[in-house]
């Protein structure tokens, strides 16, 4: 499903980068009316929910848990407070990572 963005541009952050001069025009060219600006959001949102996707993928079995700490969820960088509930991530190379309860949704279920 294509990214739609609902934040006004006047909310986003400005940032720069480099594109060679024929990438530009290509882009142009492909995105049409939709701007080419446009076009890189969502190709690069498309990039990162693929990204989230195959770290799912990634993720074999999952623990039910409480932070004993603040954590960082693995999938969604949502911040875990200390005692709350959440979830520790078995990866296909072993190493248990956390997540919070809201990807509890996308992972398969324990037990």
């Amino acid at each position: 499903m294509p990214y739609k963005s609902q934040t006004a541009t006047t909310e986003m952050q400005v940032t720069s980068i480099r594109f060679e001069r024929s990438l530009i025009d290509k882009l142009k060219a492909i995105a049409g009316r939709q701007g080419y600006q446009a076009l890189i959001r969502e190709v690069l949102w498309d990039y990162v929910e693929r990204q989230t996707e195959s770290q799912l993928l990634q993720i074999r079995a999952t623990l039910p848990s409480t932070a004993q700490q603040q954590e960082r969820c693995a999938l969604t960088d949502r911040i875990i407070q200390p005692q709350e509930e959440m979830l520790l991530g078995l990866t296909t190379d072993d190493r248990l990572v956390p997540l919070s309860l809201s990807t509890g949704e996308f992972v398969a279920p324990v037990g």
